[in-house]
């Protein structure tokens, strides 16, 4: 079966219901589109001349908006489109990365809120489990929760392969590398699906709800597993199509098994604590208080700070599989905390009374 059937079974599937209040990538749209190409549209006298003269002047500030209005008069219309040549053609490439960009930030704004709420709600207790147990008439909570997760992973994995299938049929179309190239522009917009640290999460929300007294909740989610034996521990899971993602679980600064991890906007993981150094801020301002300007200590890349996130699921599978590690790290963190924090009130303290 090719992809865009096993992609449209899924949308009507048994996710259908909860794919109804999701964004999803339109594959079989897309994959139309890229094969129209959009100059011969322009100079055959069926676009206007505003039109024509947007393409071939430099970009402005508002090309994001003017292409976006452009895109939808152009696709209502591709059937007219001559077939793109062998050369890549700038127009085009212009309104078609725009129309998926636009699609992908969707995406990945859908999965992040839905993911924040379930995991949330997993660590939550009192009123707001209550709640939860209500709305679905107080089935087995845990059931629930990870069924919506397997959703969720699946929703993640089908799209983002879709999005990989359409840029390497882009390229193939346009005999062209921009398809390769816009997956490097995902990953620096911090839009690349499978990078996600709410991804990393809900595959130890998985292992961690597998590993609860509910073990026949193992048979909906089995693909997920972790290896802390291992010089290098990791934590995998399995998707369709045999994409397999490993996520390393050792802190690139410290060289130990992450603790208290947070996740950078660039999707490095690190220690909560290593992540501060690395910004060079106290661990008790929290990691928020980066500058702005702050680099990852791996890519470099600025401003991944401001979207780092904290990974409790995580935090918690480390803690059940590496008891004493945990505990001693603990304490070591505990320690170093306190010390900054009595550094810290210090220099407030000789500021206030002026003896700087």
């Amino acid at each position: 079966m090719k992809f865009g059937d096993r992609f449209s079974e899924y949308l009507h599937g048994e996710d259908e219901q909860f794919l109804e209040k999701c964004s999803h990538l339109e594959y079989k749209r897309l994959k139309k589109v890229l094969k129209k190409c959009r100059y011969g549209y322009l100079h055959d006298g069926m676009g206007s001349d505003f039109e024509a003269g947007l393409y071939s002047s430099q970009t402005t500030e508002n090309e994001d908006v003017i292409c976006g209005e452009t895109a939808k008069g152009i696709s209502n219309s591709c059937d007219s489109f001559s077939t793109c040549s062998s050369e890549t053609c700038a127009v085009c490439d212009r309104i078609f990365f725009y129309e998926l960009t636009k699609e992908v930030s969707a995406i990945v704004g859908c999965f992040s809120s839905r993911a924040r709420r379930l995991l949330h709600l997993h660590l939550a207790s009192g009123f707001q489990r209550y709640l939860w147990r209500v709305k679905h008439f107080f089935a087995d909570d845990h059931e629930v929760m990870i069924r919506e997760g397997r959703h969720l992973v699946s929703y993640v994995a089908m799209n983002a392969i879709a999005i990989r299938k359409i840029l390497k049929k882009y390229d193939k179309v346009h005999r062209s590398v921009n398809g390769r190239n816009f997956k490097t522009k995902l990953q620096a917009k911090h839009i690349e699906l499978l990078k996600s640290p709410w991804l990393i999460e809900l595959i130890a929300f998985q292992i961690n709800t597998r590993d609860s007294e509910h073990e026949h909740i193992s048979e909906i989610f089995p693909e997920c597993s972790c290896d802390f034996t291992a010089s290098d521990p990791v934590i995998t899971c399995t998707l369709p199509d045999s994409v397999k993602l490993e996520f390393s679980l050792t802190c690139p600064i410290c060289l130990d098994i992450v603790f208290d991890p947070v996740a950078l906007g660039c999707g490095h993981i690190f220690c909560k604590n290593c992540a501060c150094t690395g910004a060079s801020i106290p661990t008790i301002e929290g990691i928020k208080a980066a500058n702005p300007r702050s680099r990852c200590p791996i890519c470099r890349q600025m401003g991944v700070y401001a979207d780092s996130v904290h990974l409790p699921e995580l935090g918690l599978l480390v803690k059940k599989r590496c008891r004493g590690y945990w505990k001693e790290r603990l304490h070591t963190e505990r320690a170093e905390r306190v010390k900054q924090a009595k550094e810290h009130w210090d220099l407030q303290s000789r500021f206030v009374l002026g003896y700087l």
